[in-house]
């Protein structure tokens, strides 16, 4: 194992390993702790179940870099990308759903209760998982068709949509246009609703009497706020590329920092915000 090699598997074992427990303790609390079965903590526990995302993709690839075992079957190829599709997509929306939590909070405190009820939440969480169903069962559909002729090597730490589709000898700009369609509508629709949320939430904070007031308000929001950044600035530059075979040196650093450091840093935004708020 070279040097570098080395320093990959440190990093992405210790982030992993942070990122493992922090979640977990986390979806802990909140069963065992009565004083968090609000719905704010209820999305959180969701949210922590991103660990799914970086348990498909990084033990994996700890196992090859360790080993030197490369060889994914087909089988386990096509699994990983499903797997890792519809975490990453329902992330998406599960954002949007906590973005209205927290407008209902702070622009309809009295009301709170009964708006964000156990069934509302229930509701929202099975329409989140299944809109990330809905938008990864085109393109997934349409990648099983695609053939695979000369080359067997992805040039990537996972499999993925836009590696696989470089080394097909299909013609693959139908497949190409499918993700980045699916890509960009849920990537506008969802962001739209959560400015839109936000929008109402900064006009009401602006209208609180108290400095203090506002200050807590903000701070409330700021750890979603930061994760909202890191996910959407990530997503976008990865697959707002003009084709899937350009720029995959780029990305793949790109999205291994997503495999690994997102899912890490979201459980300390979250702590930093609730002993602050």
């Amino acid at each position: 194992m070279t040097l570098s090699c080395k320093l990959i598997f440190i990093f992405l074992f210790l982030t992993y390993t942070l990122s493992l427990s922090g979640n977990l303790t986390i979806i802990i609390l909140t069963f065992v702790d009565p004083h968090l079965k609000t719905p704010m903590y209820f999305f959180l526990k969701n949210f922590s179940l991103e660990i799914s995302f970086t348990s498909a993709i990084t033990p994996r690839y700890l196992y090859s870099i360790a080993t030197g075992d490369n060889i994914i079957t087909y089988k386990a190829c096509i699994i990983q990308v499903f797997f890792t599709d519809l975490c990453r997509v329902s992330e998406f929306f599960l954002l949007t759903a906590m973005s209205y939590d927290y407008y209902v909070a702070i622009c309809k405190p009295l009301h709170y209760v009964i708006i964000m009820s156990k069934r509302v939440c229930g509701i929202l969480i099975i329409c989140c998982r299944m809109a990330g169903l809905c938008v990864i069962i085109p393109p997934l559909s349409l990648g099983l068709n695609l053939k695979f002729c000369d080359s067997n090597m992805i040039h990537h730490f996972a499999c993925d949509a836009f590696p696989l589709v470089k080394i097909s000898c299909s013609d693959t700009w139908f497949v190409e246009w499918t993700v980045i369609i699916c890509a960009v509508l849920t990537l506008n629709m969802t962001l739209t609703c959560v400015v839109l949320s936000y929008a109402y939430i900064i006009k009401t904070i602006f209208r609180f009497p108290s400095v203090q007031q506002r200050k807590k308000a903000f701070l409330t929001c700021s750890s979603h706020m930061i994760v909202i950044s890191i996910t959407y600035g990530t997503c976008i530059f990865i697959y707002m590329n003009p084709t899937a075979k350009e720029k995959m040196t780029i990305n793949k650093g790109v999205s291994l920092l997503i495999s690994s450091f997102s899912p890490t840093l979201n459980p300390f935004t979250y702590t930093l915000r609730n002993n602050q708020g």
